[in-house]
């Protein structure tokens, strides 16, 4: 067993208690962190607070020295192992939340413990730098109980009490702090960039980036967290027409699909039937902006691309909202150049020569009927026996040969990929667009919802006389995927069908965290500006913040001030802890005489419940103590008491 450090005799040591609620502080700090914190280093760091706390209750003492600073060098070079360095989000939590649980080593005294509490209050808001949901914030809230459980445990003559009972008053501290927290948030000047200046995380929710091959989407798909929510001016869409645009890509190399560089101005587009609507897109940190296909112009600080994606001026780091303007029925690009022909039907040498084989067969059947092509290709996918799957098998060199004639599985990436191929090889003009599909409609809030299992992937079809025409191979497959979306056919596939009121039950959560997204973590200066102005403040500057804040801080501190020394003077402290505890006895049958005094009743009622001697004997020191010994008696000693008859239960009476 490791020989611990004694407390020198000149400090005062640390209750008990007081570090068991400190323990339990490190140990709701670690669980919300463990979610992005590795496996393996939050097993370990829950594994020394463990330890640590049984060696405590063992024996008191800080660790040595020499096994305090291996363990923080140890910790150092774990988290320069895992993420390459200590800055940034991931790594400086790990290095945060790891300190506090090895300054749980060294603590002894209350003044370490309040050092601790401190640490963690501050370890226990990084972790909204990773999550600031609305439920994320709620339980950080919630968080902070045993933190202030710990500080008011910390103050001298506390009586302990049962774990509840010392919890409970940490809610009321919150309760009391949330009128000042809201003058904060509302009139705290608003920054343009966060305050810590942590870079933001380098894994993108959505997934969707400017490449894709078989494969790439699987993570994507079964992630249900919102990619964005759109509110429409007109009706609508009907479910076929709820494609949004992302990427166009018409590279292709045998194995992956990627976008290439265009200079050019906007393909033309004639629009006979267009929609208007606004996006609230959620932090993806990509420069890709969704629109309803096909849009008709960029929002502002974004471009419009030639083959019409939406591209703004920088990654989307925040919630963005932005309006458009989109056609749902047109003619794009009627006339080809000659350039864009060349880069739609390019294949690379050597790949999947039987999917080759097979197009050069359509083209001689069909001969210049390009419609006739797509719908064998389509046909190929409806009654060929194919199967839509988010687990299909591995494919090899020749992904689309292997796709096609053996294992005839897979999603919408293989259904679009290889659909482009067959085309491409018929000397159809074809290219693969991902994006989003679908969506629920929430009535309540009237926006559509747009997650990311949503994401998917089409093709585009270039037809003489129509242009660019979107042709869909997954719904020659799954018609219910463009129908009913993908949800239902994620439930069709794991047997959850019957719990789709559970999933209306979440989406109409939407949309009180659309409304916590916009309202508390989309909280600019203009909103803050349009807030403020309906009582009279249009000038919104740091100065005059700064002042209201002020003005509003001292007039909350002085109307607590008046209510504790309203609450002081309005009774007797003592005298009503002494009418609870004569409440208690009397309900099990030792009421008191008029004529009887404090001494003399308790020391019956000692008598009466002998199994309690001892404590009734405490009550009655502790009451004369305080009541005769002192002119003002130390308000801790007071709460002492107060604590001790609320603990107090009468088991039964002896007669």
């Amino acid at each position: 067993m490791i020989r611990l450090r004694r407390t020198p005799r000149n400090e005062i040591p640390l209750d008990g208690r007081a570090f068991d609620l400190l323990c339990l502080t490190a140990a709701v700090v670690l669980g919300l962190h463990a979610s992005h914190l590795p496996p393996w280093l939050s097993a370990a760091l829950a594994t020394v607070l463990g330890l640590r706390w049984w060696q405590r209750r063992r024996q008191r003492g800080r660790a040595p020295i020499y096994l305090k600073l291996p363990l923080v060098a140890l910790l150092a070079a774990t988290v320069i192992f895992h993420y390459g360095n200590i800055f940034g989000r991931e790594p400086g939590s790990a290095l945060a939340v790891g300190l506090l649980v090895l300054k749980l080593l060294e603590t002894e005294t209350p003044r370490d413990a309040k050092v601790a509490v401190g640490f963690a209050c501050f370890t226990l808001m990084a972790a909204l730098l990773s999550d600031q949901g609305m439920v994320a914030t709620f339980i950080v809230g919630l968080g902070l109980v045993p933190a202030l459980a710990t500080l008011r445990a910390l103050q001298p003559a506390r009586v302990a009490a049962s774990l509840p009972r010392e919890l409970l008053p940490g809610l009321g501290l919150l309760a009391a702090a949330i009128p000042l927290s809201l003058l904060g948030f509302v009139l705290v000047p608003r920054l343009d960039s966060p305050l810590w200046g942590a870079p933001p995380s380098a894994q993108a929710r959505t997934g969707l980036s400017d490449r894709m091959s078989p494969g790439d989407f699987v993570d994507l798909l079964t992630d249900d967290h919102p990619a964005m929510r759109v509110s429409f001016d007109q009706a609508l869409p009907a479910p076929a027409q709820r494609y949004f645009r992302a990427y166009v890509m018409t590279h292709y190399d045998g194995r992956r699909w990627t976008t290439m560089p265009n200079g050019q101005s906007p393909a033309p587009l004639e629009a006979t039937e267009s929609q208007s609507y606004r996006i609230t897109l959620e932090p993806n940190g990509q420069q890709v902006l969704p629109a309803l296909d096909v849009p008709l112009e960029a929002p502002p600080q974004a471009r419009l691309g030639a083959n019409r994606e939406v591209v703004g001026g920088k990654p989307v780091q925040d919630p963005l909202t932005y309006s458009l303007h989109s056609a749902v029925r047109y003619r794009f690009q009627p006339t080809l150049d000659d350039a864009t022909r060349r880069r739609s039907l390019l294949l690379p040498a050597g790949f999947n020569p039987r999917s080759l084989a097979l197009a050069t067969q359509w083209r001689e059947r069909y001969g210049d009927h390009d419609d006739a092509i797509v719908k064998a290709a389509l046909s190929l996918f409806h009654d060929g026996g194919f199967n839509y799957t988010l687990a299909p098998a591995p494919l090899g060199r020749d992904a689309v040969d292997d796709f096609l004639f053996a294992t005839h599985e897979g999603f919408c990436e293989h259904y679009s990929s290889a659909f482009t191929v067959l085309m491409r090889a018929a000397g159809v003009p074809a290219r693969v667009v991902t994006g989003y599909q679908g969506g629920y409609w929430n009535k309540l809030g009237q926006y559509l919802l747009v997650r990311q299992s949503d994401a998917h992937a089409w093709s585009e079809v270039w037809l003489a006389g129509r242009g660019w025409v979107r042709v869909d191979p997954t719904a020659a497959v799954r018609p219910e995927r463009v129908s009913l979306g993908a949800a239902a056919v994620a439930a069709s596939q794991t047997g959850w069908q019957g719990l789709n009121w559970l999933q209306d039950i979440r989406n109409r959560w939407d949309v009180v965290n659309r409304w916590w997204s916009e309202g508390v973590i989309g909280f600019d200066a203009l909103r803050q500006r349009g807030l403020l102005t309906p009582f009279g403040v249009r000038d919104t500057d740091t100065t005059t913040l700064s002042v209201l804040l002020a003005i509003g801080s001292v007039l909350f501190a002085a109307l607590g001030l008046a209510w504790a020394l309203w609450r002081r003077h309005d009774t007797d402290p003592m005298r009503a802890a002494m009418q609870a505890l004569e409440r208690k006895l009397a309900r099990a049958g030792i009421a008191r005489r008029s004529s009887e005094g404090p001494q003399h009743y308790l020391l019956r009622a000692a008598r009466a419940l002998p199994t309690q001697r001892a404590e009734l004997d405490q009550l009655m020191r502790s009451y004369l103590d305080l009541r005769y010994a002192y002119t003002d008696p130390p308000p801790e000693s007071v709460r002492g008491f107060k604590q001790a008859v609320r603990d107090f239960r009468p088991r039964h009476v002896v007669k």
